[in-house]
């Protein structure tokens, strides 16, 4: 699988998380509005926290050829998320800072789009939380898979075949 690690879709660009401040990812996790929708999100983070994130995300590339981005949209930093290696899935994340909570169907789109070009993975899971709608993931074309554990937190798991198009285009 090719590692291609900054691709760039007009306003949306994605960079190594290493390259983000620590101060931008720390005050990023600390908002209490990220809180509501993490629920694998416990303890208070610090930069040592932020550090062992980092590195964790680091490794993913270096050991599967994929992992998470820092996000930008129009040069601002957006959030974070991208592809992780579960077992035999690749899992989908996208946790957003709040001021670009509207943005994230484009920047899925852009994900989606670029792993359908430069790699050989045909399905996404996602786990969503109990208390998430899944509108999104319906209108993708996600298919519900069950309720499984993780960390002790019950989710909903979709699977999505990443050639299944449906609503969702990069612009």
């Amino acid at each position: 699988m090719q590692t291609i690690t900054q691709p760039s879709f007009g306003r949306i660009s994605f960079h190594r998380l290493e390259e983000i401040p620590r101060a931008v990812l720390l005050d990023h996790m600390r908002d209490p509005r990220i809180a509501k929708h993490l629920p694998l999100l416990t303890g208070e983070w610090d930069l040592a926290t932020v550090d062992g994130f980092v590195a964790a995300k680091a490794k993913c590339w270096d050991d599967d050829g994929l992992g998470h981005w820092a996000i930008h949209y129009d040069g601002e930093y957006a959030g974070w998320g991208g592809f992780q290696k579960e077992g035999r899935d690749w899992d989908f994340g996208l946790v957003l800072h709040p001021d670009h909570f509207s943005k994230g169907r484009e920047i899925a789109a852009a994900s989606f789009d670029w792993l359908a070009r430069e790699t050989t993975v045909n399905e996404v899971t996602f786990l969503l939380p109990l208390s998430r709608s899944p509108r999104a993931l319906m209108r993708m074309g996600a298919q519900p898979t069950g309720i499984v554990e993780h960390a002790g937190v019950q989710f909903t798991r979709w699977a999505w075949q990443v050639g299944a198009r449906q609503e969702l285009h990069c612009k």
